[in-house]
């Protein structure tokens, strides 16, 4: 075989595109994943406080998921990007920040091992508090807890946008600073709506254990506060100006006038 068949052959689209179909299944992969650990440890904290008899209590509920969310981004936010949730990859795709492509995808994935999860939690604890299932209790009914659901990914949303497309922000930090913004909405608002903010984190426990109370509000409260809130942030991130590095490529003097901007 001579050397111009060897590197033919090294440029073929074959090995490339086997390279992209194995990126994209371990993509779905780290999402399933990940959603699956999201619903196992949060659903599993509500069941486990209710046959504990409060052991838990609402704060400790709060942090599991928040302190889940911080872990599964550090684990896989550098396979698939950590979304673990439906309307932050619809939020993305609006955005043009994820491709179109692999919506479907993702969705499957997310909703796939919310559902695996719940099927987990059943089998190892029953069927306790509905598998951990969101249901609006506060007074105002099914149209409070929508406007506290958009609200709260709409929060979120521009948190995750700032943290993961905005050059400015620390990327180091990410998965605190949004693992923390899911604890803290949980903290507030959980007694009253749930604060799922995640579509598949709602549909999975709900379909395992049947119940449907108003479903439509943890996917059509978290899908629009999740576009809004990712095209808001994109205003200001444009409206800002460019990052810091870009701007001072093109003014090498603008350094010197503008305060020095540390971390700690």
């Amino acid at each position: 075989m001579s050397s111009k068949t060897i590197i033919e052959q090294s440029r073929s689209p074959r090995p490339f595109a086997l390279r992209l179909a194995s990126r994209t299944w371990a993509a779905y992969l780290a999402e399933g994943l990940g959603t699956f650990g999201l619903v196992f440890a949060g659903c599993g904290a509500i069941m486990i406080d209710t046959l504990s008899h409060g052991a838990v209590t609402h704060v400790g509920v709060s942090l599991v998921f928040g302190l889940i969310i911080t872990v599964m981004i550090y684990a896989f936010g550098h396979i698939s990007g950590a979304h673990f949730n439906p309307a932050v990859t619809l939020a993305f795709v609006v955005v043009r920040h994820f491709p179109l492509r692999r919506l479907i995808g993702y969705w499957v994935a997310q909703l796939a091992g919310a559902v695996l999860a719940a099927m987990c939690l059943r089998f190892l604890l029953g069927d306790v508090a509905f598998l951990g299932t969101t249901l609006p209790v506060g007074a105002g009914g099914a149209w409070q807890s929508f406007g506290l659901e958009t609200l709260l990914t709409f929060f979120l949303m521009i948190v995750i946008m700032a943290m993961a497309t905005d050059t400015r922000a620390v990327g180091q930090a990410a998965a605190l600073a949004i693992g923390a913004t899911v604890g803290l909405e949980a903290l507030f608002a959980g007694p009253i709506c749930g604060a799922s903010m995640n579509p598949a984190r709602s549909l999975g426990p709900a379909l395992i254990s049947g119940m449907w109370t108003a479903q439509w509000v943890y996917v059509l409260g978290p899908m629009l506060g999740a576009v809004a809130g990712a095209i808001i942030y994109r205003w200001l991130r444009e409206a800002s100006g460019p990052p810091a590095t870009q701007e001072a490529s093109e003014h090498p003097d603008a350094l010197s006038t503008q305060e020095e901007k540390t971390y700690v």
